[in-house]
């Protein structure tokens, strides 16, 4: 099959083995997987993965090695967390933090930049046929945006500001922006800002910005360094910093703040599937705009490079094609 391998550097592949599911996964034939910051961040070496990148998908399932067949021939997404289902974790409903779990495409299994991936039926969700495959490879950072609401409760009364008009900020923004908080998206990019504008968000450039402690809960989606350090500047006393960006880079960072005004810091990752696909299927929020271009497999180094292009949001590569 065909294959996008990072071993050190990226290696195209149109022989790579095809994955058998195990007892209980399945085999799904990728259509659409979506190029992540954190796929770039691997490459210049977080978490230290090698394998086939890519986390971000929608397939088809073709083979089921379960009794339950339900889900054979059907369009799915999945979650990315491959875990036990048996340590003190799991049993808490805390998969995703399984100490020997693997991730797709990011911790030991190899990743959807290929034709066919395998997954734990159980992580699988089915895509309604209302949903296309452009929205729904969307499906896994929606999900972890979603995430969020799961661990901050927010009130009508509350200040939100989400830092960064990239792929993630934006997703933060659109499911923040369907809680009762005021929600305020700050970036650096006007075309970028009018797509969250256009869903009834309220925007800022970030130079017409008022440095002031004004918000009671900062998310920190810049995908940079020094998005924390702002983040600070920025929270009211007693109020929580968020934390959706991962960087490979190391940064030198005064935490006496974090004491000084008591600031509640969440670490927000992985979210869940379900209100994701149900907000695309109620179009609830529209992630089109947010897909910059479409690559065919050949395509698949220059398809990279253009995700790494300033202004870029989100590059997909077809492998229907």
């Amino acid at each position: 099959m065909r294959a996008i391998e990072f071993n050190g550097e990226i290696k195209i592949h149109n022989d790579f083995p095809k994955p058998e599911p195990d007892v209980g996964e399945a085999l799904i034939k990728v259509n659409l997987a979506g190029i992540c910051n954190t796929d770039l961040e691997i490459m210049k070496g977080y978490m230290d993965f090698t394998g086939v990148l890519g986390h971000e998908f929608v397939g088809v399932v073709e083979k089921v090695n379960s009794e339950n067949q339900d889900l054979s021939g059907k369009r799915v997404v999945g979650e990315i967390n491959c875990a036990c289902g048996v340590c003190d974790y799991c049993l808490k409903g805390l998969k995703n933090h399984c100490p020997t779990r693997n991730v797709l495409g990011i911790l030991n299994k190899n990743g959807c930049f290929a034709d066919y991936i395998t997954l734990p039926v159980k992580n699988l969700v089915e895509v309604p046929d209302s949903v296309s495959d452009e929205e729904a490879v969307l499906a896994e950072p929606l999900a972890a945006a979603f995430e969020i609401i799961d661990q901050v409760y927010l009130k009508p009364s509350d200040k939100v500001l989400v830092l960064g008009d990239g792929k993630l900020g934006l997703l933060v923004a659109l499911v923040l922006n369907l809680s009762p908080a005021k929600i305020l998206l700050v970036g650096k990019h006007e075309d970028k800002l009018e797509i969250a504008s256009a869903q009834g968000i309220r925007t800022v450039l970030l130079d017409n910005l008022s440095q002031n402690r004004d918000y009671d809960v900062v998310v920190d989606a810049t995908g940079s360094a020094g998005g924390f350090e702002l983040a600070q500047k920025l929270v009211k006393p007693r109020g929580a910093i968020v934390l959706k960006s991962t960087v490979a880079e190391n940064k030198n960072i005064n935490l006496s703040t974090m004491v000084i005004n008591e600031i509640t810091l969440v670490g927000s990752r992985c979210g869940p599937f379900k209100p994701a696909m149900k907000a695309l299927e109620n179009k609830l929020v529209d992630v089109k705009p947010l897909i910059s271009k479409i690559f065919g497999f050949d395509q698949a180094k220059e398809a990279i490079e253009f995700s790494r292009r300033k202004g870029v949001l989100k590059v997909l590569i077809d492998f229907k094609r």
